[in-house]
């Protein structure tokens, strides 16, 4: 008998039929002589519908009391899925975040979890019981609600998979598994087998939406094989496991693309020792995630310093950066939210010199102007104006998937 983690997200469960389906699906797991554990996440559309209620009472609300409300979303679904589950026949039980407790920081809205008492599942599973975890929330020390931050499920049923020692976490969702890239801006793009647990985890912190980046980092401390699919079908998807010697062989194994950044540019910064500390200490203790960082060459004792942050804290940003631009007396600060950073992954990169150049050879000869560069052992990242995001993914999957090997 195999222990399973199935997580559904949102647009599984986004009606009642839908709950039934997915239902039939964890009763046939169970019925394969299975421990089911199940980790749902709150229906399509219910989080961004209990955010906008909260911004009509406050452009900024409270995040402690946000938490509350929005974890209120996966209590719903993981109810109703309850109820589906005993509706056919079979013994079920739904748990919130602080029943079992699935322990956090005290980051609201992006909260880690740093311990789950498995305890009253493995009773429940012992009772011959069916498992609904409501995902995306826990508790901190003080019994507070947080949340993990959008796709925070995937984190949560990870997290349970390694608690529980299960033998697989398939991650349930609206497409077939992992794609080159996104087959909605590239007709030919297509689903991958196999994906090494270090290029899922580029590929999710540079937009790729299909894995919550967090989720992907425990996958792989935790060493727990992933298995992303569709709810939708029976189809084979793609599995996140251990780098094995033929992945290397691939030199890019996807194109992303992230529209949900903002750039921020401080002007003639005083170049002097502790400043860069004194600038990102505010938005490191505001858990404002910071992604890519330029400084320029200093002139006349100054220099710029640009960094992107995501789009929906930029605000916030740059509220904490006005305040050290003036107490460091910087010339000024400056924003741009229509930029997008497009990515090429692979872990071929390793071993092949010239990726970079040909990168941006094609997108010079496109007329497309890169604004930022970033790179890792397997990852080229390049900021560009939002308008040519679309255009600059379809002629890098031409490049490098689609012509693979023609460097």
């Amino acid at each position: 008998m195999a222990l399973i983690v199935q997580k559904y997200g949102g647009t599984s469960v986004g009606t009642v039929e839908l709950i039934k389906h997915v239902a039939k699906r964890v009763v046939a797991t169970k019925q394969q002589g299975n421990e089911v554990v199940v980790v749902v996440s709150a229906m399509a559309g219910e989080t961004n519908r209990l955010l906008a209620l909260a911004q009509q009472l406050s452009e900024t609300p409270d995040e402690r009391e946000r938490d509350v409300l929005l974890a209120s979303g996966e209590q719903a679904s993981s109810s109703l899925l309850s109820l589906a589950i005993k509706d056919l026949g079979f013994r079920a039980r739904s748990f919130l975040g602080h029943q079992v407790r699935i322990e956090t920081d005290k980051a609201y809205g992006k909260a880690r979890i740093k311990r789950i008492d498995s305890t009253r599942i493995k009773r429940a599973l012992k009772d011959g019981e069916i498992v609904v975890v409501a995902g995306f929330q826990g508790v901190d020390e003080e019994d507070n609600i947080t949340t993990l931050g959008r796709g925070g499920s995937d984190t949560s049923a990870v997290a349970m998979a390694a608690a529980l020692n299960a033998k697989v976490c398939e991650i349930y969702t609206d497409v077939e598994g992992v794609f080159t890239t996104d087959p909605d801006i590239c007709p030919k793009a297509r689903k991958l087998i196999r994906i090494s647990f270090e290029e899922m985890i580029e590929m999710a912190s540079t937009g790729a939406k299909v894995l919550q980046i967090r989720s992907v980092e425990l996958a792989k401390r935790l060493a727990v094989p992933v298995h992303v699919r569709s709810s939708f079908n029976e189809a084979e998807g793609t599995w996140v496991v251990e780098e094995d010697k033929g992945m290397d062989e691939v030199i890019v194994s996807g194109v992303t693309y992230d529209k949900d950044e903002a750039k921020i540019t401080l002007l003639k910064v005083p170049d002097r020792p502790g400043l860069a500390a004194q600038i990102f200490s505010p938005i490191a203790e505001a858990n404002i995630v910071v992604d890519m960082i330029i400084q320029n060459a200093s002139e006349d004792g100054t220099t710029d310093l640009t960094f992107t942050v995501p789009k929906a804290d930029y605000k916030k940003a740059m509220s904490l950066v006005e305040k050290t631009a003036t107490a460091i007396r910087a010339e000024g600060v400056r924003v741009d939210s229509n930029i997008a950073k497009v990515s090429i992954v692979g872990v071929g990169m390793r071993t092949h010199a010239g990726v970079a150049a040909k990168m941006f050879q094609v997108l010079a000869r496109e007329g497309i102007n890169i604004e930022m560069i970033s790179t890792s052992e397997i990852k080229i990242s390049v900021v560009i104006n939002e308008k040519q995001t679309e255009h600059a993914v379809r002629v890098l999957h031409e490049t490098f998937i689609e012509k693979q090997g023609n460097l």
